[in-house]
């Protein structure tokens, strides 16, 4: 009524006296104008002493929200501090099992990248989260430029995973078996903090995993600079790959699902031809990908035995992409920060990696290797979880005392605790059999026990971590 009253030119004051003090006798159409508004204003009038004697009081410094418009609480929010050194399993582990001097070189690195993780690396991956990749088909003048544009946040993350090593360490073997450890040890440290950019560096390992046990890779000069760069820790030379390989009738079912064809070329590479469905790490520089390849009756063979695996160079000398063409940025349910798009390949320039034919063998490897990766992830984000709830656990209070004295919250606390151990000690052990079986020390027993790990550790933990 009393917005009908405003409508009928009564006056906004008129109009809103009666709702801010709690009467409701407003004037009906018909009334006079001015009966409706002097008994509003005598009604008003009678209470205001009251309304004035309150606000003069002594008591006018404690009306809540008088001077500040949030109020005087503020709660604390909890902090990551170094997560090495707040990641008792972690260093127990490393303890235990790390010959004593690999132990003595290992700690102080951890020690310092766990202290730039809570610094730097923590707040990289926040922005990450809020900033995520685009694309731009075309520019103001209509020109196909495909165009990905992905943060600063993103592309410094990836600097630091090329600084410190995260895809080096077991390539640069410096401490045998145990360099592996040490990566996993690390990654357990950067991945639920890097914003997703671990899901490229993890691509990136099982690429470089493919390369090492690829006969093609020994003579050909393509490689052997793709192999540099990809282990680099120079950000400047740091190249990430991606693994190209669902389309659109793929999934598990990779014979049937691949129709990319590789047509050979005068100078021994291939020219691709074919759409893929979900392609991970977009920005990558290099990528692993399956065709069949036609032969010079423009026959393929099908199924299994007629797939191949590829290495290609997302971008020419010049910039330009090599034959690939945007078509949409994936809108997945979660990894948003990934930027995975469907592909259109037409005349992508390609070199053949694996024996004709043993392409969905090549995967094996890589899949080894991306599924610890996945186990570590899952890993350290229970660890994360744990160290900020520990921390707020300390700063919020609830009915009159710290959460942290609560015994249900602790007790709480506590499973989950038991549930990130146990994942953390799986992954590191299954990163321990990794190094021993790439070193070729591994016994038939260990070597067998890493092919039944592997996809186990990462079932669990993907399970667990978000349970």
């Amino acid at each position: 009524m009393w917005a009908y009253t405003i409508l009928h030119g009564r006056g906004i004051k008129a109009a809103l006296m009666p709702r801010l003090y709690g009467f409701h006798h407003v004037g009906l159409p018909g009334m006079s104008r001015g009966s409706a508004i002097n008994d509003s204003y005598s009604s008003v009038a009678k209470e205001t002493p009251k309304i004035h004697k309150l606000v003069d009081h002594q008591h006018t410094e404690t009306i809540p929200f008088k001077k500040a418009a949030r109020g005087s609480f503020f709660q604390q929010k909890p902090v990551l501090g170094n997560v090495f050194k707040e990641d008792v399993t972690l260093q127990v582990y490393l303890q235990r099992v790390l010959p004593h001097d690999v132990y003595q070189e290992i700690v102080p690195d951890l020690e310092r990248f766990g202290a730039r993780v809570g610094a730097e690396v923590h707040a990289l991956g926040i922005e990450c989260d809020r900033n995520l990749p685009q694309h731009l088909p075309f520019d103001a003048w209509g020109n196909r430029v495909d165009e990905l544009i992905t943060s600063d946040a993103w592309k410094k993350q990836k600097a630091i995973a090329a600084e410190e090593g995260i895809v080096a360490i077991p390539y640069e073997n410096k401490h045998g078996p145990w360099s592996r450890v040490h990566q996993v040890a690390k990654n357990l440290l950067f991945g639920a903090s890097s914003g997703l950019s671990w899901c490229p560096v993890a691509m990136t390992d099982g690429a470089l995993q493919f390369f090492r046990k690829s006969p093609a890779t020994l003579s050909h000069p393509v490689f052997a600079n793709a192999m540099s760069r990809l282990m680099s820790r120079d950000p400047t030379k740091f190249w990430t790959s991606g693994q190209w390989m669902t389309e659109r009738r793929g999934g598990s079912d990779v014979a049937d699902g691949t129709e990319t064809l590789a047509v050979p070329q005068a100078d021994g590479t291939f020219k691709l031809h074919g759409y893929k469905w979900f392609s991970s790490a977009t920005d990558a520089d290099v990528t692993l990908t399956l065709a069949r390849i036609v032969d010079e009756n423009e026959g393929f063979i099908k199924g299994t035995r007629g797939i191949s695996m590829f290495y290609l160079e997302t971008r020419k000398p010049d910039g330009s992409l090599n034959g690939i063409e945007i078509q949409k940025l994936k809108d997945k349910l979660g990894t948003k920060q990934v930027p995975t798009a469907e592909l259109l390949l037409d005349g992508t320039v390609a070199h053949l990696m694996s024996e004709e034919g043993r392409g969905v063998a090549g995967i094996i490897p890589m899949l080894t290797i991306t599924r610890i990766h996945n186990a570590i992830n899952s890993a350290n984000a229970m660890r994360k979880i744990l160290l900020l709830a520990r921390d707020y656990s300390l700063k919020r209070k609830a009915f009159g005392k710290l959460i942290s004295d609560h015994p249900l919250h602790m007790q709480t606390l506590a499973r989950m605790e038991v549930d990130t151990r146990g994942a953390q000690l799986f992954v590191l052990d299954a990163g321990r059999l990794l190094g021993l079986e790439e070193t070729n020390q591994a016994s038939e027993e260990e070597s067998l026990l890493l092919r039944i790990v592997t996809p186990l550790v990462k079932l669990y933990t993907a399970k667990m971590v978000i349970l």
